[in-house]
């Protein structure tokens, strides 16, 4: 059998750039396709050294764990331990889906031109059938995780929060929203909701009792003294939901969110607070929504 080490590299690059974007897309994370081919054609490049290669090295699982996570930081460059832990995790079960799919896809069209050296599958099968199986393994994985975040159990659906604005702390129970993707249009800067009458403590009544007026420009009911303080520091968020397809809420800039569920905290110091004049709840089981991505 002959093997090219162009179409090798080719056929490489196609499928770990692909495993990358999909990894990327269910981790939400703002890709650069520089990175994305960068680190993609380092996997490629292993590929065709592990198989000219007569060291048994290249076969080291140590060397293949090194090589991705080299991989993950030059395409998603994780900021912290814990952020390249989760993103090597969901880059390996993104690979296993997609190896499955394509050696599966792939046998089934040529067996007979697939061969194995140094724990590494090649052949001779045409670019089409990696292409063909990119696109159905690709289509699977998205699907598949777009279904598990459905699933979650009514206990993962809550957690409790902790908010600090102006030196004072307000605790509460929120809702995990799946689609609440809220963020400042401006600064890009996620959204967290809670109702009004929380905020009593931290923000003058002037402000939260008018919010209708804020929104509509009329000023006259706010104390100057209030609104010379206030005004500057409150943001305009559009939303989607709620009951409203184009509605908009008052937003303020929090000191600090902390996010409390199965005993671990995460903190956020860039997180806007978007007042509700309303209940979320005809009951109160929770008083703010919490989007994934601060969760995440």
């Amino acid at each position: 059998m002959t093997i090219y080490i162009d179409v090798v590299f080719l056929e490489n690059l196609v499928m770990n750039s692909i495993i990358l974007v999909a990894s990327g897309i269910i981790l939400k994370k703002k890709m650069k396709w520089i990175r994305i081919i960068l680190a993609s054609s380092l996997g490629a490049i292993y590929t065709i050294i592990g198989y000219i290669s007569v060291l048994e090295i290249y076969s080291n699982l140590i060397l293949k764990v090194i090589l991705s996570i080299l991989i993950i930081y030059i395409a998603f460059n994780p900021q912290t331990v814990k952020q390249l832990w989760k993103d090597l995790l969901i880059f390996y079960l993104t690979s296993f889906v997609f190896g499955g799919v394509a050696f599966a896809l792939i046998y089934v069209v040529k067996p007979q031109d697939i061969l194995m050296k140094n724990g590494l599958f090649l052949g001779t099968y045409p670019l089409k059938t990696v292409l063909l199986a990119a696109i159905v393994a690709f289509i699977i994985i998205i699907a598949a995780f777009a279904i598990v975040k459905t699933k979650f159990s009514k206990k993962d659906m809550f957690c409790d929060v902790e908010v600090e604005l102006n030196n004072k702390k307000i605790k509460t129970r929120a809702m995990i929203d799946t689609g609440n993707l809220l963020k400042e249009p401006i600064t890009n800067t996620p959204v967290i909701v809670l109702e009004h009458t929380l905020l009593y403590e931290c923000v003058p009544k002037e402000i939260l009792d008018n919010l209708e007026s804020i929104l509509g420009g009329e000023l006259v009911k706010i104390p100057e003294k209030v609104r010379n303080e206030y005004i500057s520091k409150l943001k305009l968020i559009p939303f989607a939901s709620l009951g409203k397809q184009n509605g908009m809420l008052v937003g303020i800039k929090a000191d600090s969110l902390k996010i409390i569920q199965d005993d671990q905290e995460k903190e956020n110091k860039n997180v806007i607070i978007g007042i509700y004049n309303k209940s979320l709840t005809k009951r109160g089981e929770y008083r703010a929504l919490v989007g994934m991505d601060l969760i995440i």
